[in-house]
């Protein structure tokens, strides 16, 4: 776990996550379709939870909006960002913490979850549904679970496919064409079908999954793509409007898995 987290404080003590989603169309679009699906599974008076809220670009949005938001965030430069983004609003905590312990939290505490994070640095199986499990847990009865989540298949794509092919295969896949996890690949991207199968025992009933910003990340690595505002105001309406679909999932670099948790009897 102590690799984990030391390797998490020197990618974002070099990388400025406050601009992330701001700085490219990629940004822009993955913030606006990520937006318009808490935006409709939240509702007036909800306590939404954010774990991994990174500087807090959608906690301190939705706490602008009225919701009581919690946000939750393990890299320490990341949370001073955060906190001192979020001063002047009162519906809004940040704390330090990790996804993989929750305790902090009573159990059925929030109306929506969302995991907009971690699931890019969890390498172990056993750490990935620990995440799950405690994201679940705090969540309330009949509450909506929103988790992001990388393809692998978007990270050969962007960052492999004109430089070293092979390279980005070996350090992606097994011969088996079985996806890989560990440390040292900072981010890690999954299969859609692996993802979704690891909510299978779990208490929560599927909703959907979204493609969070299409292939943007792959077009903005052509030096020579431009795209005018209004062109880019089509393309956000035209992405609504296909990002469920299962053939556009996979060349998306993020991607989002919606869930409910079920009511037990």
């Amino acid at each position: 776990m102590e690799n984990r987290i030391e390797m998490l404080r020197t990618i974002y003590g070099k990388f400025d996550e406050d601009k992330r989603l701001t700085a490219s169309r990629q940004g822009q679009l993955e913030y606006f379709i990520t937006m318009n699906y808490v935006d409709k599974y939240t509702k007036p008076g909800d306590k939404i939870l954010e774990i991994g809220a990174g500087t807090g670009r959608y906690s301190i949005e939705l706490a602008k909006n009225g919701y009581d938001v919690t946000a939750v965030e393990l890299v320490e430069s990341n949370l001073e960002v955060l906190k001192k983004n979020a001063e002047g609003l009162e519906n809004i905590s940040a704390f330090q913490g990790d996804a993989l312990n929750l305790g902090s939290f009573d159990d059925n505490t929030f109306d929506v979850t969302l995991v907009f994070g971690p699931m890019y640095h969890l390498y172990e199986e056993k750490d990935r549904h620990k995440a799950l499990d405690e994201a679940i847990r705090v969540t309330k009865p009949d509450g909506v679970i929103l988790v992001a989540f990388l393809s692998v298949h978007a990270i050969m794509m962007s960052n492999y496919l004109s430089v070293n092919f092979k390279e980005g295969f070996t350090a992606n896949f097994d011969e088996d064409y079985k996806v890989k996890h560990f440390t040292e690949q900072a981010f890690t991207g999954f299969d859609i079908a692996e993802f979704e199968e690891m909510f299978e025992a779990k208490p929560v009933e599927y909703i959907t999954t979204v493609a969070a910003d299409s292939i943007l990340e792959i077009a903005e690595r052509n030096p020579d793509f431009k795209m005018s505002d209004e062109d880019f105001g089509l393309f956000l309406n035209y992405q609504m409007n296909i990002c469920e679909k299962r053939e556009m999932l996979g060349l998306s670099s993020h991607l989002l898995y919606i869930c409910r948790k079920i009511r037990c009897l």
